[in-house]
C-alpha cells in the first residue's frame, strides 16, 4: 500500500514541476521583450559582474599556470613529441600531475 501511495505522489510532484515550469516559461515569453524586463536583467548583469569581478580575476590568476601547461602538453600531443615536452618542461609535467592530469 506504501508503495502505491509513494508512486502516486512521486507522480504527482512531477506533474506539479512540470505545471510550474510550463507557466513559467509562458510567462518569460510575454516579458522577454518588453524594454522593462530587458532594463531590469542588464541591471542584474552588470551587478554579478561587479561583484564576482575579483573573484573570476583570482581563479583566473590561480589557474594560469595550469591552463598554459595544459595548452602546452596538447600542443607536443598533438604533434606527437610528448617526450619533448616531458624532458624540456619538468616542472609543467608537475603542475599537470598536481591536478591529476593524464599524461
Amino acid at each position: 500500500m506504501s508503495e502505491i501511495n509513494d508512486s502516486a505522489r512521486i507522480q504527482k510532484i512531477i506533474q506539479q514541476y512540470e505545471t510550474k515550469r510550463a507557466k513559467e516559461k509562458v510567462r518569460y515569453n510575454l516579458i522577454k521583450d518588453t524594454e522593462d524586463f530587458k532594463i531590469k536583467n542588464r541591471q542584474r548583469a552588470k551587478d554579478h559582474y561587479v561583484l564576482n569581478k575579483n573573484i573570476k580575476k583570482e581563479k583566473y590568476e590561480s589557474d594560469k599556470e595550469f591552463l598554459s601547461a595544459k595548452s602546452q602538453y596538447n600542443y607536443y600531443k598533438k604533434l606527437d613529441k610528448i617526450d619533448i615536452f616531458k624532458e624540456k618542461y619538468p616542472h609543467k609535467i608537475e603542475i599537470l600531475s598536481q591536478r591529476n592530469q593524464p599524461i
